[in-house]
């Protein structure tokens, strides 16, 4: 550490995957068999990821339903709130289907799957070939462990929501349980950080495969992607977000600039949680309710991520673009259908965002869920704006929310933003540490979403 507590450039592990990728790269160029050969490198690190993925969709989900979707607490604000929070959700995926059939950056890449990595164990597909009452029967496991032992996301997404469910209905008699949950996500995410330490050989291990195995040109393809990610969420912003503040006569540029030093916070940090104080305050500062603010905000944490669902759709059509799977539209709605929920289980996590995906491919069966390992190099790269992207959704959400239950003050708000309502602001916010342990943000530690 340095004599300002900051932790030197050459020590964080963002630098450190920066080199893993080069050197990757280099190796897969300079000795393509050494390059694929280094495929156990990149696969065991997936493959320690993956064995979470259940543990932290099922505690997520659990703890979200029985604490943040407790209507009779929250009210018609917490409904008026989650319909947003689904809308926005659906918009950014279909902003994302959109461009990436557009521009289809996975063509010419011609991936076998058959020949990805073959060490990577994903979990059994539960959605392909299957007709849709089959779909119904099979979300029903046979048993409460077994969904754990196959993997199967779909089945632990139906029995986290089933517990959810019955655990906000008993009330208080299930404090203990709820507590306990929370708990126990705090400890998953922090064997999450653990691994998530070792992200630089699994950085080289997969870069090193994607370009010994497919070419330097492969980089050319991904690199495309990187740039259709941040073009379509600087459009989303602007145009999607934009429009909902332009339907409430505010501007989403004068936000952005009102907000400019915790978007700072976030970029810095690839994770918009530790923003969360700042953005309650001076949303509060905005005009909206208090009790508003300190609702929505944890929540939209846990259930509004703009950024990732963009980044969901793109990342998944694009694999699919890439191994020449061939995706009708009403597969599309259906892959669309699954990442509404999918979404929701890696949740302000440490590399949650990939996590999403790896569930989703797992979950549609369809799309080779070995795939994933083509992007995995690059999903650093996305990280910083998928938290731009969530948090500056959030803040719109709020607003939104609070004017539909006639919580925002429009005037205050207009001047704030514009820079014309100038006060200090408080230091901090009244306790939210209820909330936040909720939506399952208690937990310590810098995470990505």
């Amino acid at each position: 550490m340095t004599a300002h507590g900051k932790t030197p450039w050459y020590r964080q592990l963002y630098f450190w995957v920066l080199v893993a990728i080069v050197a990757g790269i280099v190796l897969g160029w300079l000795a393509p068999a050494a390059g694929v050969a280094m495929e156990p490198v990149g696969t065991t690190f997936v493959a320690a990821m993956k064995m979470l993925i259940g543990p932290i969709v099922f505690l997520t989900i659990v703890g979200g339903i029985a604490s943040v979707a407790d209507l009779r607490k929250v009210g018609l604000t917490g409904v008026k709130a989650l319909a947003y929070f689904q809308a926005g959700t659906i918009v950014a995926m279909v902003t994302g289907l959109v461009a990436i059939n557009v521009f289809r950056f996975g063509d010419g890449v011609n991936a076998d799957p058959g020949k990805i990595p073959a060490g990577y164990p994903g979990p059994k597909p539960t959605t392909g070939g299957k007709h849709g009452w089959e779909l119904l029967t099979h979300l029903v496991p046979s048993s409460v462990v077994g969904p754990f032992v196959d993997g199967d996301v779909l089945q632990i997404i139906f029995l986290a929501v089933l517990f959810g469910v019955a655990l906000n209905a008993v009330g208080q008699v299930g404090g203990p349980v709820l507590d306990a949950v929370n708990r126990l996500t705090a400890v998953v995410f922090k064997v999450l950080s653990y691994l998530m330490k070792l992200a630089p050989l699994g950085a080289f291990g997969a870069m090193a495969v994607a370009t010994g195995g497919y070419g330097v040109h492969m980089l050319t393809s991904l690199a495309g992607l990187i740039l259709l990610f941040y073009v379509t969420s600087a459009l989303f912003v602007v145009v999607v977000l934009g429009s909902v503040m332009a339907y409430l006569r505010l501007n989403i540029f004068h936000l952005l600039g009102y907000l400019r030093a915790e978007l700072l916070l976030v970029l810095g940090t690839s994770s918009p949680e530790p923003a969360l104080p700042g953005l309650m305050s001076k949303l509060e500062h905005a005009g909206v309710s208090a009790a508003t603010v300190r609702l929505i905000v944890p929540t939209g944490y846990a259930f509004n991520l703009d950024g990732a669902a963009i980044y969901l759709s793109l990342a998944a059509v694009y694999i699919a673009q890439a191994t020449n799977t061939r995706l009708s539209i009403g597969a599309q709605i259906g892959l669309l259908a699954v990442m509404l929920l999918t979404s929701k289980g890696a949740a302000g996590t440490a590399g949650g965002g990939f996590i999403a995906l790896t569930a989703t491919l797992s979950t549609v069966g369809h799309i080779p869920a070995s795939g994933i390992m083509l992007i995995f190099g690059i999903d650093k790269f996305m990280a910083e704006c998928r938290a731009l992207v969530n948090f500056t959704g959030n803040a719109v959400a709020t607003l939104f929310v609070a004017r539909w239950n006639r919580e925002l003050d429009v005037d205050q708000a207009r001047k704030v933003l514009a820079g014309k309502h100038i006060r200090p602001l408080s230091q901090g916010v009244a306790p939210v540490t209820p909330i936040l342990v909720a939506s399952g943000m208690h937990h310590a530690g810098t995470r990505r979403t």
